[in-house]
C-alpha cells in the first residue's frame, strides 16, 4: 500500500510539474504572437520589442517564484 501512495504522491507532482511547462508554453507563444502582430500590423517595433523583453521576464520570475 506504501508503494501505492509514494507512486501516486510522484504521479501528482510530475503532472503538475508538466501542466505548469504546458501553461509557460501557451503564455509565452500568445506573447510572442502578440509582439509580433505589435510590431508588423500596429507598427510600433520598439514597443514591441520592449513589451516582448518584458513580458519574458515577467513570466520567468512569476514561474520561478510561483513554481
Amino acid at each position: 500500500m506504501a508503494d501505492t501512495q509514494d507512486e501516486l504522491s510522484a504521479h501528482l507532482n510530475t503532472y503538475q510539474s508538466f501542466s505548469k511547462l504546458v501553461l509557460f508554453a501557451i503564455l509565452f507563444i500568445v506573447l510572442l504572437l502578440a509582439c509580433m502582430g505589435l510590431g508588423l500590423v500596429g507598427s510600433s517595433g520598439v514597443f514591441a520589442l520592449l513589451l516582448g523583453i518584458g513580458g519574458t521576464l515577467a513570466l520567468l520570475v512569476a514561474f520561478a517564484v510561483l513554481g
